[in-house]
């Protein structure tokens, strides 16, 4: 995922998410979730804004890394930055945030990973989702180049 994103706010946003099978362009309004396949002028899907939040709680970072610290997580401090691993389930995230744990419901387990600056900033995660029956998902955000907040539309019709 490359863009811009609002996580002090309604999750909002801007990005380009791109995987081994596709690139989509991604528009995420406090509403609903907009995607297309990247370069191309086809219309818009839309989706719940639930949907943009995946199994990583974006918009609750400090308290993903409170809930990895209460699950006997590993601190690694000769790391920069900071690192913090834990081994979740899909129910002690939902503590958290209750749609990344809905929508990680199908999972086994979680190994997570957060990075922490300095600054005291969450500046990457990382998931390694495992399911009983087929192979497991990482997913990796990392969050950069911290600025004011970004205005977001919806895209206009095609």
């Amino acid at each position: 995922m490359e863009g811009r994103v609002n996580l002090n706010a309604p999750f909002t946003g801007r990005t380009t998410d791109k995987t081994e099978e596709y690139t989509e362009d991604v528009v995420i309004t406090r509403q609903k979730v907009y995607r297309r396949a990247s370069g191309t002028h086809g219309e818009w899907q839309e989706f719940p804004a639930s949907a943009a939040k995946g199994g990583i709680p974006v918009d609750r970072l400090p308290q993903y890394v409170r809930l990895m610290l209460g699950h006997s997580a590993s601190v690694h401090r000769g790391s920069e930055p900071l690192r913090v691993s834990a081994r979740l389930t899909p129910g002690d995230i939902k503590s958290v945030y209750r749609t990344a744990g809905r929508n990680l419901r199908p999972a086994t387990a979680v190994d997570a990973d957060a990075w922490i600056n300095d600054e005291g900033r969450v500046v990457r995660v990382r998931q390694k989702i495992h399911f009983a029956s087929g192979p497991d998902i990482e997913a990796t955000l990392t969050l950069t180049d911290f600025k004011s907040p970004v205005s977001v539309n919806a895209p206009a019709v095609s």
